[in-house]
Parts: C-alpha cells; structure tokens; sequence
C-alpha cells in the first residue's frame, strides 16, 4: 500500500498523482506500487510541490509495518526513536 497526501500543492501535481494513485479525498492518494514507481512519484512531488507539503507512506518490513517521508513545512516532523520512526509537533508560532 502507498499513500500520498498533499497540501498546498498545484492542480498541475495533483493531476499528475491521480494519474497513478486514486485520490479518495481531497489531496489524498492511495495505490500499490513497487519501490521504483514510488520512489518516481516521490520525485515528481518534490519536484511539483512549491510552496506546499506532502507526506508519503508505504508498507515495508518494519517494527511498525511502514515507513514515511515528509516534505515542505508543517508542524509535524519525524523523528528516530532507536530504529523506530514516530512523528514529533513543533510549538505553535505565536504572533508578536
């Protein structure tokens, strides 16, 4: 399983990701592909993103039984946790 959520992001990348994956909501992309077609994807998001950001998740032979990316700015971050990935939040900004 492979899911790609994006936010932000031009209709030009979405439209290339509902080539590939189906989107079930709004920026949401769900598929099954192997390694190397994830891996193009990932790249066409990177490369499409802009100001947005994006998140992807596929399974995998982990402790966890997935593993994930992320991509631009958002107050969630991954962080290693001794060979586990678990997902930190930043402190809200406050406006001066």
């Amino acid at each position: 399983m492979l899911v790609i959520v994006v936010e932000n992001a031009p209709a030009r990348l979405r439209g290339r990701l509902a080539v590939w994956l189906l989107e079930i909501r709004a920026g949401v992309y769900v598929g099954h592909y192997s390694r190397r077609v994830r891996e193009m994807l990932w790249n066409t998001v990177t490369e499409g993103i802009e100001e947005g950001n994006a998140v992807i998740a596929w399974t995998t032979n982990t402790e966890s039984g997935f593993d994930f990316l992320t991509l631009g700015t958002n107050r969630r971050i991954p962080v290693d946790m001794g060979g586990i990935k678990l997902v930190s939040f930043l402190p809200e900004k406050e406006d001066l």
